[in-house]
């Protein structure tokens, strides 16, 4: 869940002026019960040992936290999918992390284009955040 959070909600938001908006909780999406799966299923290997390793685990840190980033590549495939579908490119770019918003906007369909085309730099529309 942790990866989850990485790569589809923990977005850093700053206002135009360059300081951090999303300083905590209340502000940062961080992954919560109701994001995690119905069925949850895990496997833990059966009588292995690791007697070089904290209490015997078997992995800590990066490697099974960055075996989320299928969860990434899960999501692309599946706008990509919708894309083709719709006659659109399945050419697109796409960052991490995968909000609903950017998915919305990968998605590409009329009202993607109607928001990208009044949101335009020179529409007189301020944002509130930008990304950087």
């Amino acid at each position: 869940m942790q990866g989850y959070g990485l790569f589809c909600l923990e977005e850093p938001l700053h206002s135009p002026q360059g300081s951090l908006l999303t300083t905590g909780p209340g502000s940062y999406k961080i992954p919560a019960f109701g994001q995690c799966p119905r069925e949850f299923n895990v496997h833990l290997l059966d009588e292995s040992s690791n007697p070089k390793a904290i209490y015997h685990s078997k992995a800590i840190g990066e490697p099974p936290f960055i075996l989320a980033n299928s969860v990434f590549f899960a999501i692309k495939d599946a706008i990509r999918a919708h894309r083709r579908d719709e006659n659109f490119s399945p050419d697109f770019q796409l960052n991490s992390p995968v909000t609903v918003e950017r998915t919305r906007m990968a998605m590409g369909d009329r009202f993607a284009v109607q928001h990208r085309n009044s949101a335009a730099k020179g529409s007189g529309v301020e944002p509130w955040s930008i990304r950087l």
